[in-house]
């Protein structure tokens, strides 16, 4: 059986996308899957990806390179927190150059485990919900 290498799911109602590598994954997956993202109207969504299960190694240009991709998309538009899921020590350091190199206006952060980085993201939905219920009870307070 043959397994996607990348496979990512985006859900506009929970505004979350959740993006899992196995496997050797190819720069092209990963360029795939930001073009995909952003032409759906993901950039602002939190986002989770777990490169916990993969042995692929980028090297540093080509870390870099996708930290590019997300800047010119932020350059469009804001974008949503970032959990990146990095077990071993070699995919967190990859996880962290990456983290270094995409310098845009958001959240990212490095998690050795799965639900500590979506507890993480939850919290910003927390925070937007609690934000979407004060601007609601000012609308009705108007009208």
């Amino acid at each position: 059986m043959w397994v996607m290498p990348l496979h990512w799911t985006l859900s506009h109602p929970q505004r979350l996308v959740i993006a899992i590598a196995k496997g050797e994954v190819r720069a092209q997956e990963v360029e795939k899957y930001l073009a995909e993202i952003f032409a759906q109207g993901g950039g602002p969504y939190r986002k989770m990806f777990d490169v916990s299960q993969t042995q692929t190694a980028f090297d540093e240009a080509m870390l870099k390179g996708f930290a590019e991709t997300v800047r010119k998309h932020a350059a469009a538009g804001p974008i949503g927190p970032l959990a990146i899921v990095a077990t071993s020590d070699e995919s967190f350091g990859q996880a962290r150059v990456f983290a270094e190199a995409a310098t845009v206006d958001r959240p990212i952060k490095i998690f050795r485990e799965q639900h500590e980085a979506r507890r993480w993201l939850n919290a910003f939905a927390e925070e937007e919900q609690r934000v979407g219920e004060k601007v609601d009870a000012v609308r009705a307070k108007r009208s």
